[in-house]
């Protein structure tokens, strides 16, 4: 009997009860933790974008795609926290003389730098 083109290919078959299954494996992935923000990125790919995802999760790439968005969201989210500590005048010295007001203001910078890093790399 002729080869089929995935046995030409050098791929093999496993007899399962009555049928022969091709062996296919997933090419190894590191095991890399994947954090808050790769996890949310994760979802809305699950929930809106699903041809993304399994193709991502098929060529095995899902993972490490996530630890890098991940990555950059931590890079980009404490580097504009940063950045706007230092632009509202948000310093330790502010902190001992009014406690109350600098964490209403630390808050109010994190719930802005999260709005933009959902916005800019979670939801896209």
């Amino acid at each position: 009997m002729e080869k089929t083109i995935f046995e030409q290919m050098g791929g093999t078959y496993t007899l399962q009860v009555d049928y022969y299954l091709p062996n296919f494996s997933l090419p190894a992935e590191g095991n890399k933790t994947i954090g808050i923000w790769g996890q949310r990125h994760l979802w809305y790919l699950k929930k809106y974008r699903g041809v993304t995802y399994y193709s991502l999760l098929t060529s095995g790439k899902l993972n490490s795609y996530l630890y890098e968005l991940d990555k950059s969201c931590n890079n980009a989210h404490n580097r504009m926290i940063k950045d706007y500590v230092e632009k509202d005048g948000v310093t330790e010295k502010f902190k001992a003389e009014n406690t109350l007001e600098w964490v209403r203001r630390m808050n109010n910078i994190r719930s802005r730098v999260e709005e933009i890093v959902f916005r800019d790399f979670i939801y896209v």
